[in-house]
């Protein structure tokens, strides 16, 4: 099983950008799905989660400006990112909870590579 984010570049403050993250392999199900971001120095954040049926939660200094969607039928997760501001900058991280093939219960929580945006005053 694996994640593979794209969508991130370099845009000013005030831009949109739409980040795309697909899981793929031997997978019997998609749980939560979610985007951290980590800023140069700083710990990983959450930015926002979706579960399975679509319940969302977000981080606070987020709210109003990113929206994130899933397509379950092709496990894939988007984050649109409206209103940039250069405290968005970081390497953004999707995240996903996958009951792979063969495992009878339970789940792993897999990570993407992570895609840089940044965003310019």
């Amino acid at each position: 099983v694996q994640l593979q984010a794209s969508g991130g570049g370099l845009v000013q403050a005030g831009g949109t950008l739409r980040l795309s993250c697909a899981a793929s392999g031997e997978i019997f199900r998609v749980n939560d799905m979610g985007w951290y971001r980590q800023a140069p120095g700083k710990a990983r954040d959450l930015v926002a989660t979706i579960t399975s049926s679509a319940s969302t939660n977000y981080a606070d200094s987020v709210k109003g400006r990113f929206t994130i969607s899933r397509d379950s039928a092709n496990n894939t997760v988007f984050l649109q990112m409206n209103s940039l501001k250069p405290e968005d900058t970081g390497v953004y991280y999707c995240n996903a909870d996958i009951r792979p093939l063969g495992l009878i219960v339970g789940s792993y929580q897999y990570w993407g590579r992570g895609t840089q945006v940044t965003v310019s005053s």
